[in-house]
């Protein structure tokens, strides 16, 4: 066809719409697509349909009140952000949780991991088409939110952590537990497996799909299973190792192309290291306590507010006042379900932070859509932005 024909039969590029009101955009963002025809030239990626003022609401509470605002930053994996902002106090005062209390942030992380993953895949699949795998996986969710409600009292939105320890200690029988929903847990997942990484019309439409390879990925500030699906072994656990990672043995899974089908395998290997960790953590829990006994940097315990006058003192100072912590900024990072999920914290000496920026793992993703589906189909942003796993409450400015 000559170029003189080509010209006369171009039309004019169409612009869509998707979102922020819409099932695939998951209610906060909004997509401007340019067409030519069905193929991507560009997408404007707007996030800014969630104003809830995460890190102005930081700023007018004490210490301690921030954790509940944590919560709902990644409310799939919400103890991951109660440990990561912990830890980003704790090292601002220069103090360490009790062993018992490490080991057991330890488990609980990686429950919430394993959670986050399922939560992930499950809609993943559902969105193209795949019912049956999100009804497995949201059963198997279930039964590990049965288990956390039984440690910290809560299913989904859990307040748990405390800074220097844990709100309450777990019930006697919590190896039992875990034990027997992971066992359970199992073969769901390896028949979401056997559904899906097999599955022809599953591979079509996520193989060499959404290409990021790894020197773009960390040009655009990728971490978590987008940075390892390009190759790249990159994990806070590993690299910069915190709470009790560093004598845990466990492997980093990679990929190779950076697609979404990488993207996909990394997270189900991950669920299985994350079962790897949490079956070596069960053995070494020690016995002990909970929470440092330093009264002026943690909230006391109902039992010693009603029995001892100290603690009552010490309760009426830090919720009214807040905890002291020490002027200083500090800046900590901790391998979120997402990943690198970090906490820039400022304090003037008094009992509230100064300032509390957090480098949220979505916020650097969701960023890289536009490049990531160019040049692909409109149905491309499905399973795309799915597998960058954006959440809303992360992406919060």
């Amino acid at each position: 066809m000559s170029t003189e024909t080509e010209q006369d039969l171009q039309t004019e590029r169409m612009v869509v719409n998707m979102g922020p009101s819409h099932p695939v955009t998951h209610g906060t963002v909004k997509f401007v697509v340019t067409l030519d025809g069905e193929r991507i030239e560009h997408v404007d990626v707007s996030i800014g349909y969630l104003h809830r003022g995460f890190e102005k609401m930081c700023e007018n509470s004490t210490w301690e009140q921030v954790f509940p605002y944590t919560d709902r930053l990644n409310y799939c994996s919400p103890l991951l952000n109660n440990v990561g902002y912990a830890l980003a106090v704790e090292k601002l005062i220069g103090i360490e949780a009790t062993p018992r209390a490490q080991w057991i942030r330890v488990i609980i992380s990686e429950i919430a991991r394993i959670i986050d993953h399922q939560t992930n895949i499950a809609a993943f699949s559902m969105e193209l088409g795949g019912f049956s795998p999100f009804l497995y996986l949201m059963e198997t969710r279930e039964m590990l939110w049965d288990v956390l409600e039984d440690m910290t009292g809560a299913r989904l939105t859990a307040n748990y952590v405390r800074i220097g320890g844990l709100k309450n200690d777990v019930p006697d029988n919590f190896r039992e537990q875990i034990r027997a929903a992971l066992k359970k847990c199992g073969p769901l997942v390896s028949d979401c497996d056997k559904l899906l990484t097999k599955n022809r019309i599953f591979l079509d439409r996520v193989r060499d799909v959404g290409v990021m390879n790894a020197e773009d990925s960390i040009a655009s500030g990728f971490t978590g299973p987008c940075i390892r699906a390009a190759g790249v072994a990159y994990d806070v656990r590993k690299a910069h190792p915190y709470l009790t990672y560093d004598q845990i043995n466990f492997d980093i899974p990679v990929g190779e192309a950076g697609d979404n089908f990488d993207r996909y395998m990394v997270r189900m290997e991950e669920m299985r290291q994350s079962e790897r960790i949490i079956e070596q953590a069960l053995d070494r829990v020690p016995d002990g306590p909970i929470n440092l006994n330093i009264p002026s940097m943690r909230w006391q315990s109902k039992d010693d507010i009603g029995s001892r006058i100290e603690s009552l003192i010490f309760h009426f100072k830090t919720v009214t006042e807040g905890i002291l912590v020490p002027a200083g900024e500090i800046y900590h990072a901790t391998e979120a379900a997402n990943g690198e999920l970090g906490f820039y914290l400022v304090s003037d000496g008094s009992g509230r932070p100064h300032k509390c920026r957090v480098r949220s793992p979505s916020f650097a993703l969701t960023s890289a859509m536009g490049r990531l589906v160019k040049g692909g189909f409109l149905s491309d942003i499905i399973p795309t932005f799915d597998m960058i796993n954006m959440i809303g409450g992360e992406c919060d400015r």
